[in-house]
């Protein structure tokens, strides 16, 4: 005969318990994983809305901006870059994602493929990698030669002068993640169906390319950083504070009518570093270690 325990008068196999129990330990660690993400969604609305002020203003004041999501594979730029245009209003912001440069393209002036993605008035365009592509992953993969790499190291911050003094908005940020970090988005992504499309051929050599990458991150920082168009690093193993800083660089990159004064725009400084702070940081890595470690 089964062992019968007594709930509410109802005698109940113990066995039926046992298993009903088991399942919803099992089922919790999912249940509260949701609870949790939409609970990170909702701590972002506030400031969702403020991105809606701040996209009025410049359509009301005819201003241009934009911004550039750099950073090495499975570092969660395409995650904040959903994150803040999600509720923004479509007629006045694109997102470019550019692929590779036709035969066309290439015969032409480097910066010419993105100009022609550039902002009107009133408009912000979000690049998902941007000019600094050649930098890092053409550079790390031997994708353009050396004269082209230092062609463009020697131009770029000119080329970004001149944008920010006719009046566009450049905001740059790079998002960097633990190499332990990026390997387990990326195992992630091999075992989730749903995800799979997001592994390319370039994202399975990143972990063995990690200290090129590194070092190629560090001289673009070093010599792109200027008073017109800093960097603003971005440490994004916690995907939910990466998110929700990134909105609060932006929306403290200019004044705005309507701005809420109850909101919190100070920034995490361990999570955002400007461009300067991460050169210091590394060079003392490398003075410690004899390598950089991040």
């Amino acid at each position: 005969m089964k062992d019968l325990i007594e709930i509410d008068g109802e005698q109940i196999p113990l066995e039926t318990l046992i298993k009903t129990f088991q399942k919803q330990k099992k089922e919790e660690p999912i249940f509260n994983k949701a609870i949790s993400k939409r609970k990170d969604e909702q701590a972002l609305k506030p400031y969702q809305a403020e991105l809606i002020k701040l996209q009025k203003h410049l359509e009301n004041t005819n201003q241009k901006m934009i911004i550039l999501f750099e950073g090495r594979d499975a570092a969660g730029k395409g995650g904040t870059i959903r994150r803040v245009t999600r509720y923004m209003d479509e007629k006045h912001y694109r997102v470019v994602a550019l692929g590779k440069p036709t035969q066309e393209q290439k015969s032409q002036w480097f910066y010419q493929k993105y100009i022609q993605h550039f902002p009107t008035g009133g408009e912000i365009v979000l690049f998902d990698r941007s000019w600094y592509n050649r930098a890092m992953v053409e550079s790390v993969f031997d994708f353009c030669t050396k004269k082209e790499y230092e062609d463009f190291m020697d131009s770029v911050t000119g080329f970004e002068n001149d944008l920010t003094r006719q009046g566009t908005i450049l905001i740059k940020l790079y998002y960097s993640v633990t190499k332990e970090e990026q390997a387990r988005r990326f195992e992630r992504r091999k075992n989730d169906p749903l995800r799979q499309w997001k592994l390319s051929e370039i994202d399975l050599q990143a972990q063995e390319r990690w200290d090129d990458f590194t070092n190629t991150k560090y001289h673009m920082i070093k010599q792109t950083h200027t008073h017109n168009a800093p960097w603003t690093v971005i440490r994004s193993d916690i995907k939910q504070k990466a998110r929700l800083e990134s909105l609060k660089v932006i929306l403290n990159s200019i004044p705005y009518e309507g701005r809420d004064s109850s909101l919190d725009f100070s920034l995490d400084s361990e999570i955002v570093i400007s461009g300067a702070r991460e050169i210091e940081i590394m060079d003392k890595q490398r003075t410690i270690n004899g390598k950089f470690t991040n």
